[in-house]
């Protein structure tokens, strides 16, 4: 399923929000994200490890979720 996810560094947050330029951001925020110390937030990190952990798992062997209904049927 293709290679693993290399550690996010903060490099990399701040090339991203260089390109995508609609919020200024702090250099102490970007820190945060990347190594959070102040506990109020997940990293940036633990959240990519979650979402390779979803990525990597297949669906089809999860059991059906129990009580999940569509909006219309509950009227």
């Amino acid at each position: 399923m293709g290679e693993p996810m290399k550690p996010l560094q903060k490099s990399t947050v701040s090339q991203l929000c260089e390109q995508l330029p609609a919020h200024p951001w702090r250099d102490a925020e970007l820190a945060e994200l990347v190594e959070p110390k102040l506990g109020i937030i997940t990293g940036f990190q633990d959240l990519l490890n979650d979402l390779e952990k979803l990525r990597r798992t297949d669906l089809g062997d999860l059991p059906p979720a129990q009580g999940v209904r569509a909006r219309d049927a509950r009227r």
